[in-house]
């Protein structure tokens, strides 16, 4: 997509040149050479002394030029994108923004943050990249939620603040040999409807593209853009099943880092933490509630000195900082130059699975949660899987929660490097044996394929709502009774259907290779609920 040349009313015009004026490093040149829009003579700001400001650019990447008119790129305009969402910067290289306000682009060579200038106040720094979008686009639109999955849709639609006809538009997906691909350039409109049968529930329409470039849902309307379609279809049902209400709230992407200067330097300095509120304590440490630089909200697991060797922690986290899914508890910094090691993650506000199905809100969850909760986590796991790196630790006590049920895996690779007996596989060790696979437990053989067992107990967890598994035994009958063959019966004191029974038996096989995958795992649960409404509606339907 093209640059867009950026129109400046007034008050923008006088703010551009105020700035100019009070900045010591850019000199105002008020005579062009052509219409190039590059400055002649000694004038303006050379373009050696810009890459030495905006040392990202690449080297083919025009550079921004500020003249007495506003800002300008040479040879081409400034491009302009939107806020998304409100951002409030974390450090002092960072950008304050609300959603809405339009920036220029200085330097987006980075595939995470892009160095940007303010349009109103002129202000300058950095910006995460998912938080925008160039203007007067698709992407920018409250309504348009891009890569998003059919079950995704629903999930984000059914939530009970959202009215009927709430409704989003996102990329089309197909589904080839039993896995969904998402279709680039093709969309689908996904609305939430109501019926006195059926209730709540979610439909969705394909959104089909014309040879000149238009869009239709029904041949009898036709439209240049979505933009129009979601206009025509705001105004009355017109054939859908509801007019559209009300863009589903978007949820604010996910930042991997606490800012730029921690993305590769993430040894932070103990004073920028603020240790609020402990959150609860364990075998190696205590985990609390706290604020990087008094902005940030983040949990900080102190890990009681003895624990492991910094040298060997830091080994790991490297690793582990380098690994990044939506359903991983995102590594942000460590403090591991002195005792207790401080390990910075993101703060999941409803704290461990455990407690949380033990709890009030957890014990009202009913089976459809339950099961999205174990594709979650699957999903997590596969991505593991993908990589080579084995958990060692799975249970509902390394599963955190966060809000509307989203749960992710934590604590992915500590266990390795735990210089304690519970968790080293070394002779005569002891481990957490009810969640351990028996050659793991016995003979210190981990892989993923016994981090698939560990997951056949989480099953197990999640559906009793966080009973201990193999109740009323101790350690040794577990491991004595696990080697003979026994397997935990079916719990009948709670919903359990034969099907989800009988993937904990399969996690559970003696023979790690019969063991099903996490990614098999996953598309299970994430499939389990099928719809037996057909994939899409035809508008002509209603």
């Amino acid at each position: 997509m093209g640059n867009i040349c950026v129109k400046k009313n007034d008050h923008e015009q006088n703010m551009l040149q105020t700035n100019i004026r009070d900045n010591p490093e850019i000199t105002i040149d008020t005579t062009m050479s052509g219409d190039s829009g590059v400055e002649s003579g000694n004038g303006g700001i050379s373009q050696l002394h810009e890459r030495q400001r905006y040392p990202n650019c690449a080297p083919n990447t025009p550079i921004p030029t500020f003249t007495s008119d506003g800002i300008r790129q040479s040879n081409n305009c400034l491009k302009i994108v939107v806020a998304l969402y409100p951002y409030n910067a974390r450090d002092q290289g960072d950008l304050s923004f609300r959603k809405g306000d339009r920036l220029g682009i200085l330097d987006d060579s980075d595939p995470d943050w892009w160095h940007a200038c303010h349009i109103t106040n002129q202000q300058n720094g950095y910006v995460p990249r998912n938080y925008v979008a160039p203007e007067k686009t698709v992407e920018s639109e409250d309504w348009f939620f891009g890569r998003v999955s059919r079950k995704e849709a629903e999930k984000m639609l059914m939530l009970p603040s959202n009215p009927r006809g709430a409704f989003l538009i996102r990329n089309c997906e197909q589904t080839s040999e039993s896995r969904s691909i998402l279709i680039s350039g093709a969309y689908s409109l996904s609305i939430k409807d109501w019926e006195h049968q059926k209730g709540d529930h979610v439909k969705h329409y394909k959104i089909k593209a014309m040879d000149n470039g238009g869009f239709y849902v029904t041949t009898r309307k036709t439209f240049v853009t979505l933009q129009e379609l979601v206009a025509y279809y705001s105004e009355g049902a017109n054939g859908l099943c509801h007019k559209l209400t009300i863009p589903c709230p978007k949820p604010k992407p996910h930042l991997w880092d606490l800012s730029p200067d921690t993305r590769d330097e993430w040894e932070i300095p103990r004073s920028s933490l603020q240790l609020i509120r402990k959150l609860g304590s364990g075998n190696f440490g205590d985990v609390w509630y706290g604020k990087w630089k008094g902005t940030t909200e983040v949990a900080v697991k102190t890990l009681k000195s003895g624990t492991m060797a910094p040298s060997a922690f830091l080994q790991e986290a490297t690793i582990m900082k380098k690994f990044r899914h939506e359903k991983l508890v995102s590594l942000f910094a460590v403090c591991s130059k002195e005792e207790p090691i401080l390990i910075v993650t993101e703060y999941m506000v409803n704290g461990s699975l455990l407690d949380y199905l033990r709890n009030k809100e957890g014990k009202n969850l009913r089976l459809h949660a339950l099961i999205d909760m174990a594709a979650q986590i699957a999903s997590g796991m596969a991505y593991l899987e993908r990589e080579q790196l084995i958990h060692r630790d799975l249970a509902a006590r390394n599963i955190l929660v966060g809000d509307n049920n989203i749960v992710k895996v934590a604590d992915f690779g500590l266990a390795r490097i735990i210089e304690d007996s519970e968790y080293t596989a070394r002779q005569g060790a002891k481990f957490p044996i009810k969640w351990t696979a028996p050659e793991a437990a016995l003979l210190g053989r981990f892989s993923i394929k016994s981090d698939v067992w560990s997951y056949g107990i989480l099953l197990y967890e999640l559906i009793t709502h966080g009973q201990v598994p193999y109740p009323g035994m101790h350690n040794r009958e577990v491991i004595e009774q696990v080697e003979r063959g026994y397997r935990m019966p079916k719990p009948t004191n709670c919903e359990c259907p034969d099907s989800v029974y009988t993937k904990m038996i399969e996690c559970w096989d003696a023979d790690p290779d019969r063991r099903p995958t996490f990614e098999f795992l996953f598309g299970f649960f994430d499939d389990y609920f099928v719809s037996t409404e057909p994939s899409y509606r035809n508008a002509e339907d209603f």
